[in-house]
């Protein structure tokens, strides 16, 4: 009984890593050296699915992975059917912001009535954010540089995962409103936790001993 784990490269792989030793679980290949794409571990029954981090739940919801580990931001956009979401890893921390250029008063737009441009990846939590703000926007929707929108005047402003800002003021852009934190979740196909109830259990049980006290 095999059980695939799909996860993305990148910050999320690494963070999970130590989630997975604790699991027993080592990946024995390093993803940015080999070509392969599912990598086997130390288990001979586990083995790590390399996907888009924002296929990770598709991947899960459909059965192509009996788990995966990605963005709350991804389960938000992607929706929840069929997947249980046991875990809040508490890694891969960042936040959603609104941010727009230096000089645009964002705060005085809104509170005009002005009707924003807003571009975004995110469409459903833009959408979700600023339909509670009773702020009407057009979305615009992007698929990366987004900084590049309200710098060209396509946008007004940006709806975008943020880390450590750098990206936004190397653009002279500014978070001008805090939407929500995120960090990465655990997600489960709601049939394999049935048909392979007790090793799932146990990786999440493991994940959450793990796991780093807030």
């Amino acid at each position: 009984m095999t059980i695939t784990i799909a996860l993305s490269k990148g910050r999320i792989f690494d963070e999970t890593l130590p989630l997975l030793s604790a699991a027993g679980i080592e990946v024995t290949e390093d993803p940015e050296k080999s070509r392969k794409l599912i990598l086997p571990t130390s288990q001979p029954d586990v083995r790590v699915l390399l996907v888009r981090a924002s296929d990770v739940p598709t991947y899960v919801q459909w059965g192509g992975a009996d788990l995966g580990v990605t963005g709350l931001d991804t389960m938000i956009e992607h929706g929840t059917a069929g997947l249980y979401l046991p875990l809040d890893l508490k890694i891969a921390a960042c936040r959603m912001s609104v941010a727009a250029r230096e000089d645009f008063d964002y705060a005085h737009a809104v509170r005009q009535g002005a009707r924003l441009k807003i571009a975004t990846k995110f469409v459903a939590i833009a959408r979700d954010h600023f339909a509670t703000k009773g702020v009407h926007v057009d979305l615009i929707k992007l698929y990366g540089s987004m900084e590049l929108a309200p710098l060209t005047g396509l946008a007004d402003a940006i709806v975008d995962i943020v880390s450590t800002g750098n990206t936004l003021r190397a653009n002279h852009l500014v978070e001008v409103e805090r939407i929500m934190d995120i960090s990465a979740r655990l997600v489960v196909n709601q049939a394999a936790l049935k048909l392979k109830r007790e090793p799932i259990r146990r990786i999440i049980d493991a994940f959450a001993s793990a796991i780093q006290p807030s």
